[in-house]
C-alpha cells in the first residue's frame, strides 16, 4: 500500500509546521473554538496561532467549511468528497457545499513531469513518446494530464502524479486522524458516528487513487464487461507506459454531457443520451456489479452516434449479488409505492436480520414516499429520496456498506445529468423495466443451477468438516477446556438494579444499627444531657430519622416501594 497503516500518535517533528498551517486556516474561517479546544489536548499537539481572527467574512457556515477545505489541500478535499456522499454523517446544507468542492490547483512545471515520467519508465522521454506536451491540459490535486503522441502517432493522455504528494497526504492523514480521534473521544455527538472509521475509509480511497496501476486495472475490467457494446467506448490503456505514478491512456475528444447546445450542434439527441446513460449505469450496477462511482459531467464525453465514454476510473464501486438484488427490490418497491417491501429491502441492504422497531421505520418510509410522489413529476428527485432514506436508516441505528453510498451518489449524479439533457427525464420510469428484468432473471434456470450448485458445494464442505469439528468439541469437553461464550441481554440494567438493592440494604442495616445504638444510649442515661436526655442518643435518633427520610425519598423517586 502507498500509505501505511495510520496511527493515532502524538505530533512528530515533521508535522509541526503542517499543524500550524491547519490551525491558522481553521481560525481564519471561524473555527477557532475547535483549535482552542484541541490546543489543550497535549496528545493532539495543535497550537493556537498568535493573533488573527475571522478573516473570511460573509457566506454561511457551510460555505466557509467548503472554502476552508479547498484551502487545506487534497487530503481534506478528498475527505470532503467522501462526506458529501454520507447523509448519515453530514447535514444536507453541508453535503450540498461539499459536493461542490473543486480541486483548482496550479500545475507543476512540465520539466518536473518529464523527469517523473523518465524516472518511472526508465528511459528518455523521446524514446517513450513521439511527442510530449510540457503544458498539461488538466490539473488536479493528485496529478495532472499531459497530451502526447505515441511513437506510431496515436493521441495519448499521460497522467503524472504530483511530486512528493504521497508524503504530504500521509502527513495530512495522520493529522486528520488525530483530529477525528479528538472529536470521537471528547465530543459525544461525534463518538456515535466513529469519525476515525471515515478517515480509514479515506485512506483506503487515496491508496487506490495514488496507485495508477489500480486505475489501469479498473479501466481494463470495465472494457471487458462492455466488450462488443457499441453504446460505450472505454479508453485503451498502454500498460508498457504505465506505473504507479504514470498512467498512459488513449486520448478521447468529445462533448461534455451537460453542454446541450454543443450536443445538438453535433447532431446528437440529448434525450437519447439521457436514456442510454441511465441504461448503462443500471447495467453496471445490476449485471456487472462493478460501476463507475464518479460519473459527473467532467468524467464523461459524448462521441459521434451518441456513444458514451467514461474517463478517470480511479473511483469505482462494487456490489455483491445480495446487495444488488436488495437494491433492485428497493427501487421497485419505491416505484410501486410499497412501504413494507421498501423497508424490508432497506434492512436487507444494511445486512441486518432484524429491527426491533421495524414499524417505526416503515412509517418513516411511507412518509417519505408521500412527500416525494405526491408532487409534480418535474419536482421528483430519486437521488434525493435515496439520500433521505439513508438519513432515516441512521435515525434507527442502521448503516450501509461504503460502496452503497457510492452507488446512491452515482445514481443521483446520473439523474442530474439526465435532467440537464431532458427536463422531463424520469429516472424511476426509465429504470423500472430494467429492474423488473433483473428480478425475473433470478429465476432463470442457469442462475438457479449455479446457486443450487454453490449451496451443494457448501453443504458438502459442511458434511466433510463436521466429524472433525465434533471430535474437537468432544475432546475439549473431556479436557475441561470447553468454553461457551454467553451474551446476557440487559445485563447492565440488571447489575444496576442489583447494585441499587445492595446499597439500600446496606443503608437500612446502618439505619437499624443507629436506632438500636441510640436507644441503648438513651436507656443508659449517659451524660452529657440535652433536654434531660443523653445528647448522643438524641443526636443518633435525629440522624436516623434523616436517613430514613432519604431512603424513603430514594424509593419513591424510582417509583417502587
Amino acid at each position: 500500500m502507498v500509505i501505511p497503516r495510520l496511527r493515532r500518535l502524538g505530533r512528530g517533528v515533521r508535522h509541526a509546521q503542517r499543524y500550524k498551517e491547519v490551525a491558522a486556516i481553521l481560525v481564519r474561517y471561524g473555527f477557532g473554538d475547535l483549535v482552542h479546544r484541541a490546543s489543550r489536548d497535549q496528545a493532539l499537539g495543535m497550537e493556537r496561532p498568535d493573533g488573527g481572527g475571522l478573516e473570511v467574512q460573509g457566506g454561511s457556515r457551510a460555505e466557509r467549511v467548503r472554502m476552508m477545505i479547498e484551502e487545506l489541500g487534497p487530503t481534506f478535499v478528498k475527505l470532503g468528497q467522501i462526506l458529501s456522499m454520507r447523509p448519515d454523517l453530514v447535514a444536507a446544507e453541508y453535503r450540498h457545499q461539499l459536493s461542490r468542492l473543486q480541486e483548482e490547483v496550479p500545475p507543476f512545471p512540465g520539466a518536473q513531469a518529464r523527469g517523473i515520467v523518465e524516472e518511472e519508465l526508465g528511459r528518455p522521454i523521446e524514446e517513450l513518446y513521439g511527442q510530449f506536451d510540457d503544458e498539461p491540459f488538466a490539473a488536479a490535486s493528485l496529478g495532472q494530464v499531459h497530451g502526447a503522441l505515441s511513437l506510431d502517432g496515436e493521441p495519448l493522455a499521460v497522467k503524472v502524479q504530483r511530486p512528493e504528494i504521497v508524503q504530504k497526504i500521509r502527513t495530512d492523514l495522520e493529522i486528520v486522524l488525530h483530529l477525528a480521534g479528538f472529536l470521537e473521544d471528547r465530543v459525544q455527538d461525534f463518538a456515535v458516528q466513529h469519525p476515525t472509521r471515515v478517515v480509514e475509509e479515506l485512506a483506503r480511497t487515496l491508496n487506490r487513487e495514488l496507485d495508477y496501476t489500480v486505475e489501469a486495472s479498473h479501466t481494463e475490467r470495465f472494457a471487458r464487461q462492455f466488450a462488443g457494446d457499441e453504446r460505450i467506448k472505454v479508453p485503451g490503456v498502454h500498460r508498457d507506459l504505465t506505473t504507479a505514478r504514470v498512467l498512459t491512456m488513449e486520448r478521447i475528444h468529445g462533448q461534455r454531457p451537460d453542454d446541450v447546445e454543443a450536443l445538438e450542434a453535433a447532431g446528437l439527441q440529448p434525450e437519447l443520451i439521457a436514456r442510454r446513460g441511465t441504461d448503462l449505469i443500471m447495467e453496471q450496477i445490476f449485471v456487472h456489479r462493478f460501476f463507475h462511482a464518479d460519473p459527473h459531467s467532467g468524467n464523461i464525453r459524448i462521441l459521434p452516434e451518441g456513444v458514451i465514454c467514461y474517463l478517470d476510473y480511479g473511483m469505482m464501486g462494487r456490489l455483491d449479488g445480495h446487495a444488488s438484488d436488495d437494491f433492485a427490490d428497493l427501487v421497485l418497491a419505491i416505484a410501486d409505492q410499497d412501504p413494507a417491501a421498501a423497508t424490508a429491502a432497506l434492512v436487507g441492504l444494511t445486512g441486518g436480520d432484524d429491527l426491533g422497531e421495524k414499524g417505526l421505520l416503515e412509517r418513516d418510509v411511507a412518509d417519505l414516499m408521500d412527500h416525494y410522489f405526491y408532487r409534480p413529476l418535474k419536482e421528483m428527485r430519486v437521488g434525493a429520496l435515496l439520500q433521505d432514506l439513508i438519513t432515516k436508516l441512521t435515525h434507527h441505528g442502521l448503516s450501509l456498506p461504503p460502496d452503497l453510498y457510492l452507488m446512491f451518489k452515482a445514481l443521483g449524479t446520473v439523474e442530474g445529468i439526465g435532467r440537464t439533457l431532458d427536463p422531463e427525464f424520469d429516472l424511476m420510469r426509465q429504470a423500472a423495466p430494467f429492474l423488473r428484468r433483473v428480478v425475473l432473471a433470478r429465476w432463470h434456470p442457469a442462475r438457479l443451477g449455479r446457486e443450487i450448485g454453490s449451496s451443494g458445494l457448501e453443504f458438502g464442505r459442511l458434511l466433510r468438516d463436521l466429524p472433525g469439528e465434533l471430535r474437537a468439541l468432544i475432546r475439549s469437553a473431556h479436557g475441561g477446556k470447553l468454553k461457551v461464550p454467553l451474551q446476557l441481554l440487559a445485563l447492565d440494567d440488571a447489575m444496576l438494579s442489583l447494585e441499587r438493592v445492595g446499597n439500600r440494604l446496606s443503608f437500612a442495616i446502618v439505619l437499624a444499627a443507629l436506632v438500636v445504638g441510640s436507644a441503648i444510649v438513651l436507656v443508659s442515661g449517659l451524660p452529657p444531657r440535652l433536654f434531660g436526655m443523653p445528647a448522643i442518643g438524641l443526636i443518633g435518633f435525629i440522624s436516623a430519622a434523616i436517613m430514613a427520610l432519604l431512603l424513603l425519598a430514594s424509593i419513591l423517586r424510582h417509583g417502587k416501594m
